[in-house]
């Protein structure tokens, strides 16, 4: 059942759609989906944890793969720390990253999978 608005779009408010809309996602969910996207929408850290989905790798392995400084790469290796979307482990002075969330790493998986298709360069690193 349909009411009329009276400045809207098509100036009816569908009944039927808002019930089927009624359940909302909480703040704090939302909060946290809108980080996480916010984490892979950077370039350097969709490269970080891109290298971190093969193989668990210490700060001044992912430096050198990436071509920036061992502090930059810990910047942004804290910023995802704090996401819980790596983790880390201790052996003797060197810290190994992985990749921690099963989750992002689909998203991220899903992502380079659509940049590929919709882009078929962008696979070739043309």
């Amino acid at each position: 059942m349909a009411t009329p608005l009276a400045a809207a779009c098509c100036a009816t408010v569908h009944t039927d759609a808002l019930q089927d809309c009624e359940q909302q996602l909480p703040a704090a969910v939302v909060d946290r989906v809108a980080a996480t996207f916010k984490a892979l929408a950077d370039p350097t850290r969709v490269r970080i944890l891109y290298n971190l989905s093969n193989r668990e790798l210490c700060v001044c392995d992912l430096a050198h793969v990436l071509q920036m400084t061992q502090s930059a790469v810990s910047h942004q290796l804290g910023y995802l720390r704090a996401l819980r979307l790596v983790t880390n482990r201790r052996e003797g002075n060197t810290v190994y990253y992985r990749h921690d969330d099963v989750h992002t790493l689909g998203l991220l998986q899903m992502a380079i999978d659509h940049a590929t298709h919709t882009c078929p360069e962008a696979s070739t690193g043309e």
